[in-house]
């Protein structure tokens, strides 16, 4: 099993949704830098479980136990190493049927992978738990990265068939990304609020779950960052968002849409601005040739309906070899869509300081 990513930056994540702690390790952090941990508590608690209906009924205060790497509040520029305690945990929910394979799951692929060693409780380390420790090291980076002028942020684009604004791609402002860290829902049209807590509440009401997208930028970063091919920023950031649990796509700028236009019109024309080079248009997303323009980088990531729902559902049983009924028990969020925003920013600013070091 390979809990480990990065080329300048590496990160290490280890746990399971139901062990005695989660965490991760942080190699390659600059020496010196401040840490604000009112700044990373509160991206903590964007993600934490619990917050309201809209998500799982799990509480868990998701606080972080730095054990090392940080000396009188500043890096020491040696491997940083974190843990965030597992309290609110209901194992014997997932005995019962620890044989019934849930759809949607892990479950029968990491049987099938590990000889069935894998834990199977909460989901194990296949567990979106496990966005925990990501998100605490996408803090630290967050601030490592709005030192240099450069700022990542996410909106909910959409809730089952509710569909928020689009970013401008050309006018993203900083100002306007951290006001969406303060929202409930991140939306750019607060209007649809109440729409979309009913949609998702209905799906709780139903005993089932709705999907969303989400729509991340990154302002301020300039051009020449990234590489062609295997390290592009495409590549880099596709990754890691692809490690998030319940992700099933990604899109840069105009994405799958950009199919759909003449050259003349997916080509984004260069001009000055003064003695800067900007383009007329960002339908690429900030990126040409895998490598950052200067242009804000805008990507949007699609996330399924939670995979555990209370309507019964065929399944197997791996035991008996036979074909099941399965009803899920536990608690279980109704949309992950919300929850997932501060996990795809987190990520994202990893990947931009990996690839910021690259440079240096």
């Amino acid at each position: 099993m390979s809990a480990v990513w990065g080329n300048n930056l590496k990160v290490s994540i280890f746990g399971e949704s139901h062990g005695n702690a989660i965490g991760i390790n942080i190699d390659g952090l600059p020496a010196g830098f401040e840490l604000d941990m009112d700044k990373i508590l509160e991206e903590m608690a964007r993600r934490a479980p619990g917050r309201n209906q809209l998500s799982t009924a799990r509480k868990e205060a998701d606080l972080p136990e730095i054990l090392s790497g940080v000396f009188q509040g500043k890096t020491t520029g040696a491997p940083l190493c974190a843990i965030i305690r597992n309290g609110d945990t209901r194992s014997k929910d997932y005995e019962k049927t620890k044989d019934f394979m849930r759809p949607g799951h892990s479950d029968f692929a990491g049987n099938a992978r590990y000889l069935g060693f894998n834990d199977y409780r909460g989901g194990g380390h296949f567990s979106g738990r496990i966005t925990a420790p990501l998100v605490f090291a996408g803090a630290i980076c967050k601030q490592i990265l709005e030192d240099r002028g450069i700022v990542v942020g996410a909106h909910i684009a959409s809730v089952k068939d509710i569909k928020d604004k689009a970013f401008d791609s050309i006018n993203i402002s900083k100002e306007e990304l951290k006001e969406l860290r303060e929202k409930e829902l991140p939306l750019l049209d607060s209007k649809l609020e109440d729409k979309i807590k009913h949609t998702i509440m209905q799906a709780k009401y139903d005993g089932n779950s709705v999907g969303g997208t989400v729509e991340c930028a990154v302002v301020g970063i300039k051009p020449g960052v990234g590489n062609p091919f295997f390290d592009s920023v495409e590549s880099t950031l596709s990754h890691l968002i692809f490690s998030v649990p319940a992700v099933k796509g990604i899109e840069f700028g105009r994405g799958f849409d950009i199919t759909t236009l003449y050259g003349s019109e997916a080509n984004d024309e260069f001009y000055y601005d003064g003695d800067v080079a900007k383009t007329k248009t960002n339908n690429n997303g900030g990126i040409n040739g895998g490598i950052s323009n200067g242009m804000p980088i805008v990507f949007k990531v699609a996330v399924k309906p939670t995979s555990s729902i209370l309507k019964e559902q065929n399944t197997i049983d791996i035991k008996n070899k036979t074909n099941v009924k399965l009803q899920i028990q536990g608690r279980h969020d109704p949309c992950i869509a919300q929850r997932a925003v501060p996990v795809i920013e987190a990520v994202t600013a990893i990947g931009i300081f990996d690839l910021l070091k690259g440079r240096e």
